[in-house]
């Protein structure tokens, strides 16, 4: 059965793919970006497509999608919160200004769509709202402050957000990719903190030479995630969270056994805490 979807930064990277996919099975797509031109260049024109200009870090703009979206296809069924970009620098080579942006547009903007849709959800009583999280919602990463700090709102607003929702018949899934071979990592997609402190070299400095030489050899591959997200769009039963790509399953059994393993040396230390009975 034909659903409607309204994605978010969906010109290119993932989001295009995504489009691409929820077309090609005869579903109808609502692709949102800074410049509706570009979607129509990448897409072509189809009478299953709907190409609009969405700033997501402008409600109003949000709102406006929402509104054009329910005019024309009368209704949206899933939604994937996919604009998004990566700041990199150290703590203290990052400006407030880099900060807030960042913020603006990984949180801010992902709260300002899905407020902008969840009206129509509740009066459906029925939808799924992907939010595009990361690997780095789950654990930091030296260079990636500001980004990490984005991606585990994300985390947080969605778990909220889904024991909200669901008695209204909504879905949401915290998607947490590796790194894919998409744009993310190219000009535009990511970006150097204007600071560069040689202190944190051996660190920081690290992890920016890495993001040029990852750039285009990352091991995920973005078709596959976009096939696996129609795939989980009509499970009954989608899980809360879906973690994505080769790389990141490998980082989560790492990343559990070793947090596990810290709590258990401390446990003593933290069930000590209480008034004594």
């Amino acid at each position: 059965m034909s659903k409607v979807w309204f994605i978010t930064g969906a010109s290119r990277g993932i989001g295009a793919e995504i489009v691409k996919a929820a077309l090609a099975v005869g579903n109808r797509v609502v692709a949102t970006g800074r410049n509706a031109d570009d979607i129509k260049t990448v897409f072509g024109q189809s009478e299953n497509l709907l190409a609009l200009k969405l700033d997501v870090t402008k409600e109003q703009d949000a709102m406006n999608a929402v509104q054009a979206a329910v005019d024309t296809f009368g209704q949206i069924d899933i939604v994937v919160n996919n604009a998004g970009y990566a700041l990199f620098g150290a703590v203290e080579e990052l400006s407030d200004e880099e900060v807030k942006k960042q913020f603006n547009t990984n949180v801010f903007g992902l709260l300002n769509v899905t407020r902008a849709v969840l009206p129509v959800m509740r009066k459906q009583r029925s939808g799924h709202i992907f939010n595009i999280s990361s690997t780095s919602g789950l654990v930091g990463f030296a260079a990636s402050s500001a980004y990490c700090a984005t991606k585990f709102a994300v985390e947080g607003i969605s778990e909220s957000l889904n024991l909200e929702v669901q008695p209204l018949g909504i879905k949401v899934t915290i998607v947490e990719p590796g790194a894919f071979r998409s744009e993310f990592l190219s000009t535009g997609s990511s970006v150097l903190s204007q600071a560069s402190i040689d202190d944190y070299k051996g660190t920081a400095g690290v992890v920016r030479d890495y993001i040029k030489q990852l750039n285009n050899n990352q091991p995920g591959n973005p078709v596959k995630l976009a096939a696996a997200l129609l795939t989980l769009a009509n499970e009954a039963q989608p899980p809360l969270r879906f973690v994505a790509g080769t790389d990141a399953v490998a980082l989560m059994d790492t990343l559990y056994e070793s947090r596990m393993n810290e709590f258990q040396q401390w446990r003593s230390l933290s069930a000590s805490l209480g008034y004594e009975e």
